[in-house]
């Protein structure tokens, strides 16, 4: 009953910005789609749907009705159907890509570089010191505790993938330093070109990616 009279009464008239995003709510990959407010001084759940369809989202935009003219901001991760169902539904708003939907895609490939590495070494006779090392790689250097900080700067010192990786991935974190769009765009540019030189496949995909979505990024 709270629940039916607060749909009832809410006022959608303020929303200039929404995030749109998914999360797992059953094994065997069931998704919902949730929709936020995420305007200044206010942040509040909007939507939840079944699945992550286009038809998932067109169903939002359907109950938001003419508020959507309003919008100003959408954030959004890079999941094809969220993307086309916003340019169709909300062109006007401002289409952001951030930090928090990109920097998972780099820790992903590192996940896939360094078991790999991790197998290699030790069918090669070499000590496995990519071993219980997950961590060091995927956490920031200020989240690290002091006993896994000194673990990383000893695996630095090895000419390995996973280190080539992690260094790539903490070297992209400048792209959120900038200002403007286009200093931010050359970072980018140098960044995906260094990659593709790496010859490390997993990391090379996510330039690719990076590239196909480099507007909305930098939005």
């Amino acid at each position: 009953m709270a629940v039916s009279w607060g749909l009832a009464h809410r006022d959608l008239s303020d929303v200039k910005a929404i995030g749109v995003g998914e999360v797992l709510w059953h094994r065997g990959y069931k998704y919902l789609t949730v929709v936020y407010e995420i305007s200044a001084g206010c942040k509040r759940l909007l939507w939840v749907g079944k699945d992550r369809k286009e038809s998932t989202l067109n169903a939002f935009f359907d109950s938001f009705g003419d508020y959507a003219k309003n919008l100003e901001f959408i954030c959004s991760d890079m999941w094809r159907p969220y993307l086309k169902v916003i340019a169709q539904r909300a062109s006007s708003a401002v289409h952001v890509l951030d930090r928090f939907h990109i920097m998972p895609m780099l820790s992903k490939a590192i996940d896939k570089v360094r078991p790999e590495e991790v197998k290699k070494l030790e069918a090669d006779g070499y000590d496995p010191v990519l071993k219980r090392s997950r961590w060091l790689l995927l956490k920031r250097p200020e989240n690290l505790t002091e006993k896994q900080s000194v673990a990383l700067a000893s695996l630095l010192e090895y000419n390995l993938k996973s280190v080539k990786s992690y260094l790539l991935k903490e070297e992209f974190q400048q792209l959120w330093e900038y200002s403007h769009p286009a200093w931010a765009g050359k970072f980018m540019d140098s960044w995906c070109r260094k990659v593709m030189r790496s010859r490390i496949e997993p990391m090379k995909k996510v330039a690719l990616t990076l590239r196909r979505h480099e507007g909305l990024i930098l939005n």
